[in-house]
C-alpha cells in the first residue's frame, strides 16, 4: 500500500516538473516571457521563508553582489530595484513587521544602544525632510527603500549575531559572492590591453556600474578578512583561506583604479597602527590641529600649487596617485569640485531642511558654474550625485541631514573601539578592531563619493553594524550591559 502510494507520488512530482517544462517553453519560445523561469526559484525562497526565514538573510548577503538592476532587463522602466536583493529584503521586512505585531517584543539593550539610536535619527530625518521635499515622490521612494535596506539587515542581524558563527557566516557569504566579482572583473581587466586604467571603469559592470563602487565595497572587506587572517583562535585552513580572499581583495582594490578606496585602506592601516602602537588621543588630536592650522596658513599657496598640477589618471599607477591632487585638468577630479560647489550653493538656499533626500540629480543643474564644467558635465544635471555622503544630505537634507551621518558614523566607531579595547576574548577583539577598520574605509570614501543610496553597500554597511551592536551587547564580557550568549555557539 506504502509503495503503491509513494509511487503515485513520485509520478504526480514528475507529472508536474514536465508540465511546468512545457509551459515554461511555450512562453519562452512563443511568447518571449521568460518570467516563468524563475518560478523554481520563487518557491524555494517560499519553503526558506516559511520555514527558516534567518537563511534568507544569508541568502540576501550572498545575492547582494551578483544582483542585478531592474532596469538592465527592462530598460525602460519607471521604478527600479536590484534583482534578487531588494524584493528579498521586502519580504524580509514584511516577516520582521509581522513578528513584532504578533510579539511586541524588542530587547531593550537593542533599542537603548547608541547605535541604534542614531540610527533612528538618520531614518526620521530623512522622513521628515520628504515631507518637505521640494520633489516628494522622489523623496518618499527615497525613505522607503532606505527602511527596506536598512531595517531587517540591522533588526534581524542583531538577532542572528548573538552566535558568532552567524557572523562569519554573513561574511563568508557575502565575502565569497564578492570574490566571484573580483575574479569576473581581474579577469576582464587582464584581456582588455594589459590592465589599463580605461578598462578598470567598465570590468565590473552589469553588477557594479562605476569602478569607484567597486573599489569601495572590496575596500571595505579587505580590513576584516586580514582581521579574519591574522585570528589567533582561527583554525589553521580557515586562515589560509581567509589569507587568500584578503590578498586578492587587496589586488582587487588596487586594480580598481579608485583613488578613494587606496587612501581609504591606507587611512585603515595607519590608524591600526596608532592602535597597535597605543598612541594616546591627545597627541593624534594635537597633530590634527596643527595639520590643520598649517592648511589654513597656507591655504592660497597650496590650490596654487595643485592648480599647477596637470598629471591626469593615468594606468600607470605612480601617476595615477599623482593624480588625485590634479584640480585642474582631471576631469574626475574638476567634476567632483562642480557637484561639491553645487552642494554648497544647494545648502546655502535650503540650510535647513535641505531639497529633499534623493532630489540632487534634479535640482542640482542651475547651481553648475560654465568655469567648473568638464567634458562629462551635462546642461541637465541629471547623472549622478553630489560625489559625498557629507555634502550630498548637506544639500537634500540641510545641515541637520548630515549632522545625522556624522553621528551614526561616531557611534558606530567609538562602539568598535571600546569593544575592541575591553573584550576579553582575543576573537571578538580581533572582529571589532577589523570590522571598525573596515568602516574607516567607507568613511573616509564618504568624503569623495556616496553609495549608500545602493544595496550593495547599504546591506554590508548595517550588517556590520549590526555585528559591532552584537559584539558589544552579547559578546563584550567586561561590558556591564552585555548579556551572555551562550557559549556552546561561539567558535
Amino acid at each position: 500500500m506504502f509503495v503503491q502510494e509513494a509511487k503515485y507520488r513520485n509520478l504526480l512530482i514528475i507529472g508536474i516538473g514536465l508540465l511546468y517544462v512545457f509551459v515554461n517553453a511555450f512562453f519562452l519560445y512563443y511568447q518571449g516571457i521568460i518570467y516563468f523561469a524563475f518560478l523554481p526559484l520563487a518557491m524555494l525562497v517560499g519553503i526558506i521563508t516559511l520555514y527558516s526565514y534567518d537563511k534568507l538573510f544569508y541568502i540576501i548577503a550572498f545575492f547582494t553582489p551578483l544582483s542585478l538592476s531592474l532596469s538592465y532587463f527592462i530598460p525602460d522602466i519607471s521604478f527600479n530595484l536590484s534583482i534578487l536583493t531588494e524584493p528579498l529584503l521586502i519580504l524580509l521586512l514584511l516577516i520582521l513587521i509581522f513578528k513584532f505585531l504578533l510579539y511586541h517584543k524588542v530587547e531593550t539593550a537593542i533599542i537603548k544602544h547608541p547605535i541604534t539610536i542614531s540610527i533612528i535619527i538618520y531614518l526620521f530625518w530623512i522622513f521628515l525632510t520628504s515631507a518637505t521635499s521640494t520633489i516628494p515622490i522622489v523623496s518618499f521612494k527615497f525613505f522607503l527603500s532606505k527602511i527596506w535596506l536598512i531595517v531587517p539587515v540591522f533588526f534581524l542581524g542583531i538577532s542572528l549575531f548573538k552566535k558568532t558563527k552567524n557572523i562569519k557566516t554573513f561574511i563568508w557569504a557575502y565575502s565569497i559572492a564578492l570574490m566571484i566579482i573580483v575574479i569576473y572583473s581581474t579577469i576582464r581587466l587582464g584581456m582588455s590591453s594589459s590592465f589599463t586604467k580605461n578598462a578598470a571603469h567598465f570590468v565590473s559592470k552589469p553588477f557594479y556600474n562605476d569602478h569607484t563602487a567597486y573599489g569601495t565595497i572590496v575596500a571595505l572587506f579587505t580590513p576584516v578578512l586580514w582581521g579574519l587572517t591574522f585570528n589567533a583562535k582561527y583554525k589553521a585552513i580557515y586562515k589560509l583561506i581567509s589569507g587568500f580572499f584578503a590578498l586578492s581583495f587587496t589586488l582587487g582594490v588596487i586594480l580598481s583604479y579608485s583613488r578613494a578606496s587606496w587612501l581609504g585602506i591606507i587611512l585603515a592601516f595607519g590608524i591600526f597602527i596608532i592602535i597597535k602602537l597605543k598612541i594616546k588621543f591627545k597627541y593624534i588630536l594635537g597633530i590634527t590641529i596643527i595639520f590643520i592650522a598649517f592648511i589654513s596658513a597656507f591655504w592660497f599657496q597650496i590650490i596654487d600649487t595643485l592648480e599647477k598640477n596637470r598629471q591626469d589618471s593615468s594606468s600607470n599607477i605612480s601617476h595615477h596617485i599623482t593624480s588625485i591632487t590634479n584640480i585642474s585638468t582631471d576631469a574626475s577630479n574638476v567634476e567632483r569640485l562642480n557637484r561639491w560647489y553645487c552642494a554648497i550653493e544647494m545648502f546655502k538656499e535650503k540650510p535647513i531642511v535641505g531639497w529633499g533626500p534623493g532630489t540632487y540629480q534634479f535640482q542640482y543643474a542651475p547651481f553648475q558654474k560654465k568655469r567648473m564644467r568638464t567634458i562629462i558635465s551635462t546642461n541637465s544635471g541629471n547623472i549622478g550625485n553630489a560625489h559625498s555622503e557629507y555634502l550630498g544630505a548637506l544639500a537634500e537634507q540641510g545641515f541637520f541631514g548630515t549632522i545625522t551621518f556624522i553621528l551614526l558614523a561616531i557611534t558606530i566607531l567609538s562602539t568598535g573601539i571600546k569593544v575592541y579595547k575591553s573584550a576579553s576574548d582575543k576573537r571578538i577583539k580581533s572582529l571589532a578592531l577589523s570590522i571598525s577598520l573596515g568602516f574607516i574605509t567607507y568613511f573616509f570614501h564618504a568624503l569623495l563619493n556616496n553609495f549608500l543610496d545602493s544595496d550593495k553597500i547599504t546591506i554590508p554597511f548595517f550588517g556590520f553594524a549590526a555585528i559591532i551592536v552584537a559584539l558589544d551587547i552579547y559578546h563584550n564580557t567586561n561590558n556591564n550591559t552585555t548579556i551572555t550568549a551562550d557559549k556552546k555557539n561561539k567558535q
